[in-house]
């Protein structure tokens, strides 16, 4: 597998938002250390913050804490340079480190903070969240009964966090639902077990990726192994579900790609660093043995999963079904601070391999689905049941999908 350069590196390409039990994780992350003097600050800068500290101390209605004002005022700094860079605290650093190896205390749901609002990109498979009803799309306005506003956003996401055994009650707003929704959600320790797989039919094989960590390359290998097996040596296709996949370890996503590619590109970034500029690339050995390939998509489908779709689609070995994608196609870099604390910034910008960006855009899907979830996400049906699952087979076969709504025509990108 082609990595972008021999340092041991860990990167991130999704978790658009972060994880409840929960990690500000993004686009992209690398944990590498970075030297260098601090940055130049403008002495009528300098003067400015400090005359503002000073007001806060003399007159702000109750005492503040210097240490908190500082935090506080680097997180609005990095928050305002775009919706996925952000300051971590060491608690916030290690959610996140725990959480891309796949065991984490929380409800197990990625958000990302757009507006001053806290905004469901989608719920861990099996987690509390997603036994509750938490839909992609769906937007927090309360937790534990506190509204939850914009100069509150890193407190309304602590408080979403908790020990295993513990409750946490929602406030849900909803698009397709007029009044608001509650949620209580006991929390618990999240295993994310990223790969699942199965045989629909004779020849036919479903494989689930939910979220990209760094197991699944293997996981993916292992399952098209043993659907293989399954299929008496051959598989004539295969339905790569990444609905309401948020993302994660970027290499893990150039490894799913690179399992069903013989060669091509899978993605390229380009950033003012010289290693936020990179192209990742096939090695040869198709492990599906040239099988057709459907994926499934849809508006919880974000950023590492995106990579997955596109290099599929844009190099021939797949077709792309299912509802427009979260477009998320910028790369965070974690960069180690003091004291156990990070700095999670945007560093470059992914594109296709036909090179296209898809940030704020999405991947338009080849053949639209129309969206069968129930309006009070109600819990998936078995795939065997699942009417995307079968469209997509009845596509694999040579068919026409088995959605009567569904528009075979292919879409723009």
């Amino acid at each position: 597998m082609r990595l972008m350069d021999s340092r041991k590196r860990l990167l991130l390409a999704g978790l658009a938002g972060g994880i409840l039990g929960i990690a500000l994780a993004a686009a992209g992350f690398w944990l590498a250390g970075r030297g260098g003097a601090a940055g130049w600050l403008p002495g009528a800068d300098a003067k400015l913050l400090a005359e503002v500290l000073d007001r806060i101390q003399a007159d702000y209605v109750d005492r503040t804490d210097n240490h908190e004002l500082m935090s506080g005022a680097i997180r609005g700094m990095v928050g305002e340079l775009d919706p996925h860079s952000a300051f971590m605290d060491a608690g916030e650093f290690e959610d996140l480190r725990i959480a891309t190896e796949g065991n984490y205390s929380g409800i197990g749901v990625e958000v990302t903070l757009e507006s001053g609002a806290i905004i469901v990109i989608s719920p861990v498979d099996a987690s509390p969240a997603a036994r509750a009803g938490i839909r992609p799309g769906d937007r927090i306005i309360a937790v534990d009964g506190r509204p939850v506003e914009g100069a509150e956003l890193a407190d309304s996401i602590a408080r979403i966090r908790g020990e295993p055994g513990t409750v946490v009650n929602l406030g849900i707003s909803r698009q397709s639902v007029p009044a608001p929704l509650d949620f209580a959600i006991e929390r618990a320790i999240v295993s994310v077990h990223s790969v699942r797989y199965e045989m629909l039919e004779p020849g036919y094989g479903y494989l689930r990726i939910s979220q990209f960590s760094e197991t699944t390359g293997t996981d993916v290998g292992q399952a098209l192994s043993a659907l293989r097996q399954r299929g008496s040596g051959q598989l004539r296709g295969i339905v790569l579900d990444l609905r309401n996949n948020p993302g994660g370890v970027l290499d893990a996503a150039v490894e799913v790609s690179d399992a069903f590619l013989e060669q091509g590109t899978i993605v390229t970034a380009e950033g003012r660093a010289p290693e936020a500029s990179f192209r990742m690339a096939a090695a040869t050995g198709d492990l599906s043995h040239g099988a057709r390939i459907a994926v499934l998509v849809n508006e919880g489908s974000a950023s590492a999963a995106e990579i997955v779709a596109s290099a599929l689609h844009d190099n021939g070995r797949a077709t792309v079904m299912g509802r427009k994608t979260f477009g998320k196609g910028s790369v965070q870099t974690v960069l180690p601070l003091t004291d156990g604390q990070a700095l999670k910034l945007t560093t470059s910008r992914y594109f296709t391999p036909i090179g296209i960006s898809i940030n704020g855009r999405g991947i338009t899907p080849d053949v639209v689905l129309p969206d069968t979830t129930q309006p009070d996400g109600a819990r998936a049906p078995p795939s065997g049941e699942d009417s995307e699952v079968r469209a997509a087979l009845a596509w694999l076969k040579g068919g026409k999908p088995a959605l009567a709504a569904a528009n075979a025509a292919p879409a723009p990108r």
